[in-house]
């Protein structure tokens, strides 16, 4: 649940948001729509498309308009009609009729030195982040090559491990055991470390590691967007595992279906090597680059020219 007066916490989003006017209590209240309004004609009293549970904006042409005077009236209609709270831009000072009337009837009057548009860009990722739809998995993300990979399996399979192992060839590790995941609209899974476990690492034998403090800042980030799944799984001999990659996998979190892998660990396999060479092979697919696919339709035209090329015999025929 996001709260007016977490906005007011400085964080990563950089809101810089100051409050003017307005009561604890009413900064206790909870942000519902990840949406904001430009306040615009709502203050000359057209009240029509006013949306009471998303944050107004004031930008230079309200406030201009509200220090003409004699606003007041028009502030006390659309505040009855309901108001989260105001937020005025640009570093602009409140015109004296907004302070009063929010003071009078205890609603959240903030400021921001951002103008309207960087205003608007921080603060609709910090509401769609913290209003979006949330789960966990078991696993561990990593950033290889700048895709993000999400290594699951049974516990003691070697996902952390794994991870290490990027860790010191230099990539970079975001989150170990829990991995929380925000779905950002439309298709977008960003995965991160909880609050409590953000930058370390179990290693059986070893214990608990601080990411960052061994390896530097360079060697962790605080989130990544899901490009890949790879699921660790024990080496059997008797099953058949795809050995030419024509057949695209995925798995479903949230209803985005994911490219996914599944990978057999046996003892001498160079894991990271491998996860290494899935992260630039996705990268070639998103350029439109299929090796599998290409490898197939070299080998089905070899044998095509080769058909064509020597005459059919008896023995072909039988």
């Amino acid at each position: 649940m996001l709260k007016l007066s977490d906005l007011l916490t400085p964080d990563e989003y950089a809101l810089d948001l100051v409050r003017l006017a307005g009561s604890d209590a009413a900064l206790g209240q909870s942000i519902t729509s990840a949406k904001v309004q430009k306040t615009g004609l709502h203050l000359t009293g057209f009240l029509e498309h006013h949306h009471p549970d998303r944050l107004q904006l004031l930008g230079k042409a309200e406030i201009s308009y509200l220090d003409k005077g004699g606003q007041e009236e028009n502030l006390d209609r659309l505040i009855g009609a309901g108001i989260l709270a105001f937020v005025v831009t640009s570093g602009l000072p409140a015109p004296d009729v907004l302070q009063k009337v929010c003071e009078k009837h205890d609603v959240p009057l903030l400021c921001t030195l951002h103008d309207t548009t960087v205003f608007v860009q921080r603060i609709s990722r910090r509401l769609e982040e913290a209003l979006s739809e949330r789960t966990t998995v078991h696993g561990v993300l990593v950033d290889v090559f700048g895709i993000g990979i999400l290594l699951t399996g049974k516990s003691g399979i070697g996902k952390s491990e794994c991870a290490l192992d990027l860790v010191l060839n230099g990539h970079r590790f975001i989150a170990d055991d829990v991995v929380e995941i925000v779905k950002v609209p439309p298709t977008n899974l960003i995965g991160m470390a909880s609050e409590v476990l953000q930058h370390h690492m179990e290693i059986r034998g070893l214990g608990i590691l601080n990411m960052r403090e061994l390896f530097g800042i360079s060697s962790t980030r605080e989130r990544k967007k899901i490009e890949l799944v790879v699921q660790l799984t024990d080496w059997k001999s008797e099953q058949d595992y795809d050995r030419l990659g024509l057949d695209d996998r995925f798995h479903e979190l949230m209803g985005v279906k994911i490219p996914m892998l599944i990978i057999p660990v046996t003892p001498g396999r160079n894991m990271t090597a491998i996860l290494e060479v899935a992260a630039r092979n996705q990268m070639l697919k998103y350029r439109g680059i299929y090796s599998a696919k290409e490898f197939e339709e070299r080998l089905v035209r070899k044998i095509s020219e080769r058909r064509q090329s020597r005459p059919v015999t008896d023995e072909d025929i039988e």
